[in-house]
């Protein structure tokens, strides 16, 4: 059990701290007061004061954290306008967040979920940098009788350059976009007899498990892959390069999450695959057990799911905040405190919603229902 608990505190304290410290940097960065920067909810674990009077403190509940700035009601950042200029003198007003300018309040908000970016950049950056990135061809070895494959008209020997849209610089990937595609069909390119063929292939959906023995639903067309000429080609890359491909690869990943979250939202979508934070730990452990490196590799998926999923315009999400600011912008002042309290209120069922959804297929997933 605790093979699978510290990787996760682990990675949820530097995911979180990194999201967390967008906000506060701006924050400061605009003179804003910030009194709690919080790692976890609930009752303080231990915590102490800086000279700012801001008070840094690790919690029990490991599932998130927050910055609490000078004048806020409530961890969300909630504050009553039409009442607080009374409230302060000139020097405290000076302090308060929600009496900055627009652009600098979108700032602090938008800083976190773009940390958590950064944050996945540095570390595929590193990862290309200091140990490589593979960029062996992927050339079919076999095409398995009666598959999706074998209908469409692959055959041994095609090198697959291209599916849907997404160029195959190497044979690791593969894999990965036949799993995060979500239409009906994929589309193949590939080269064979020097000639680039289009192909639109139906993948089966077929139980299986991945490569750490979860339980996953995969979509499979029925190939087996090789390396050209039996040829690897791992390279390690200079810094534009490993800055580009970072870059290219967080790109790719919250794009690819968003179409997945949008078929689940049409009905189309495997929903069975949407975990919470059980799951997260489980995987995690289970990755840790491979060492250092496969582990940063998940902190960096994590922490874009965490910036991403902040971006969502949900009350009680920086996105949401950000949507109110949209708002604001169009009206040319904020929403009243009764309209912002009934979006929170959504916003706190959806969260709920989704966090008792998600728990539920970790504990499917456990084989506990």
């Amino acid at each position: 059990m605790l093979n699978f608990i510290l990787p996760f505190i682990v990675l949820i304290l530097v995911v979180v701290f990194i999201h967390e410290y967008g906000h506060y940097y701006f924050a400061k960065r605009y003179g804003v007061g910030v009194t709690d920067f919080s790692i976890g909810f609930g009752k303080e674990i231990f915590g102490w004061n800086d000279k700012s009077g801001t008070r840094w403190k690790v919690c029990w509940i490991p599932l998130g954290g927050y910055v609490k700035f000078f004048g806020d009601r409530n961890v969300f950042s909630q504050a009553d306008q039409e009442k607080i200029i009374n409230k302060y003198s000139k020097e405290d007003q000076a302090k308060l967040f929600v009496l900055k300018p627009l652009y600098q309040r979108a700032l602090i908000v938008a800083a976190g979920p773009f940390a958590n970016f950064l944050l996945a950049i540095i570390i595929f950056f590193s990862i290309y940098t200091f140990v490589g990135k593979d960029f062996t061809p992927a050339v079919i070895n076999e095409v398995k009788k009666d598959s999706p494959a074998m209908t469409a008209g692959l055959e041994k020997n095609d090198i697959i350059i291209s599916i849907d849209g997404n160029k195959v610089k190497s044979i690791m990937e593969v894999s990965k976009f036949i799993m995060m595609s979500t239409d009906e069909f994929i589309d193949f390119i590939i080269i064979r007899d020097n000639q680039n063929l289009t192909f639109k292939i139906k993948p089966n959906l077929v139980a299986g498990t991945d490569n750490l023995g979860n339980k996953i639903n995969k979509r499979m067309i029925g190939i087996k892959l090789g390396a050209y000429n039996n040829e690897i080609n791992h390279v390690k890359l200079g810094p534009s390069k490993a800055f580009f491909y970072a870059i290219g690869e967080v790109y790719y990943v919250s794009a690819s999450s968003l179409k997945y979250i949008g078929s689940m939202l049409k009905g189309s979508g495997d929903s069975s695959q949407l975990g919470g934070p059980i799951r997260i730990a489980k995987i995690t452990g289970q990755v840790a057990e491979y060492g250092f490196l496969p582990f940063l590799n998940i902190m960096a998926y994590i922490s874009i799911s965490l910036g991403l999923i902040n971006l969502f315009p949900i009350p009680l999400l920086d996105g949401g905040h950000l949507m109110f600011y949209g708002f604001e912008k169009i009206l040319g002042h904020p929403l009243s405190q009764k309209v912002q309290e009934g979006f929170f209120r959504i916003g706190m069922f959806l969260l709920l919603s989704l966090m008792f959804f998600t728990t539920f297929n970790d504990l499917k997933d456990l084989g506990l229902f």
